[in-house]
């Protein structure tokens, strides 16, 4: 199974909604608290690219996107196999 990075901030509900699709599908992930002017923010901008929003979610590696993303990929059936693989 890849390692899962979620960067997140409290009281933030699309963080609060990858965290529960990632938690239905009963994956291990590492949250990251990331309120603004952290270290974990910053690193969270650098990994994206340049995104500044949260969550900002990880997959082996790779950059999927905020809760947006991550819902998309579900939806097209897309997100079970990146969970899978690794």
């Amino acid at each position: 199974m890849p390692e899962i990075d979620v960067y997140t901030q409290p009281w933030c509900p699309y963080c609060a909604r990858a965290v529960h699709l990632l938690g239905s599908k009963g994956v291990a992930f590492r949250e990251i608290d990331a309120p603004h002017g952290s270290a974990e923010r910053a690193e969270a901008i650098k990994r994206s690219g340049g995104r500044t929003t949260v969550p900002q979610i990880f997959i082996g590696g790779r950059h999927i996107g905020g809760c947006d993303d991550l819902v998309a990929l579900d939806r097209a059936g897309q997100l079970d196999p990146l969970l899978q693989a690794g």
